[in-house]
């Protein structure tokens, strides 16, 4: 049985998941006002990945005698300067899931929620690819910022990206 106190921390963290994805959502309906309909693509991924980790949550709280408790999700920002500061507000909000998942590891520690903790690595592991993920397409935008073809052969690059479920999920 999860503790009280897990619970609501893992259920600000479904509420987080979905806003994430909700953001990423955002992203791709800028990048297809642009016309960059690979760019919107790696949105429209990364927003799956993201509805993906919110249901595992969801799942793991009902599996640990929880109670799953939705709560509203804030609007996210829908314009940007540039495709590159989308991808820099990709990154920032990347590390501040990536800090949020470390606090709900530690919290989990602090109760020897061991159950809590195992499934709480899969996210830590997976947080390491998601900012690098991110950190290699702001490298490959900062190298063809001033050349348009570039930005052409990025968008056709960033439209080859698909989601696949983790198997281990």
């Amino acid at each position: 049985m999860v503790s009280k106190k897990m619970e609501q921390a893992l259920n600000d963290q479904v509420k987080w998941e979905y806003y994430s994805g909700y953001l990423y959502l955002a992203m791709a309906a800028y990048f297809e006002e642009l016309g960059l309909a690979g760019f919107a693509n790696w949105m429209r991924v990364q927003e799956q990945e993201e509805r993906f980790h919110a249901e595992k949550f969801y799942a793991f709280i009902n599996e640990r005698g929880g109670r799953v408790i939705l709560q509203a999700i804030d609007a996210p920002p829908a314009t940007w300067a540039s495709p590159l500061a989308v991808f820099e507000e990709s990154l920032a909000h990347e590390r501040k899931v990536t800090a949020r998942i470390n606090a709900l590891m530690d919290l989990a520690l602090k109760e020897k929620d061991h159950a809590t903790a195992a499934f709480l690595q899969w996210f830590i592991t997976e947080q390491v690819e998601e900012e690098a993920s991110v950190a290699e397409v702001i490298q490959k935008l900062k190298l063809v910022e001033s050349t348009p073809g570039g930005w052409f052969l990025l968008d056709k690059d960033l439209a080859q990206r698909v989601f696949t479920p983790p198997t281990s999920a």
